[in-house]
């Protein structure tokens, strides 16, 4: 948001989706997020660095210092994969994701309301 971090990806994520746990929301402070995944030599920082928070013993919550704006997840069980937040690019409508993470426990009391290409 800031532009003190600054991001290329060589290709198209090889995934997308939204996800509604509650961690995600936490982190974003909203009811849904949407991500994108790529291969960790896809990505290139070109500007700043991000900065972590370690949300559990293996996952990492990636973030602008200076803005507070949500970049990353990364699980450390999967060294080879990074996360991006879909909402960090320049055009986030290049990119739709294609599934839909629900946990169970976010269901209660939530209404889902899902904007499709066309409505």
């Amino acid at each position: 948001m800031c532009g003190a971090i600054c991001y290329r990806v060589d290709d198209d994520p090889f995934d997308a989706d939204y996800c509604h746990c509650r961690m995600c929301q936490q982190q974003t402070g909203a009811p849904v997020s949407a991500w994108m995944d790529f291969k960790i030599e896809q990505v290139h920082w070109l500007k700043g660095k991000v900065k972590e928070f370690a949300s559990s013993d293996t996952v990492r919550r990636g973030f602008c210092a200076q803005c507070g704006s949500t970049l990353t997840f990364r699980d450390t069980g999967y060294a080879d994969y990074l996360t991006l937040s879909i909402t960090s690019l320049d055009n986030p409508t290049l990119v739709v994701p294609n599934t839909i993470s629900i946990p169970p426990a976010c269901l209660t009391g939530t209404v889902l309301m899902i904007a499709c290409p066309g409505m």
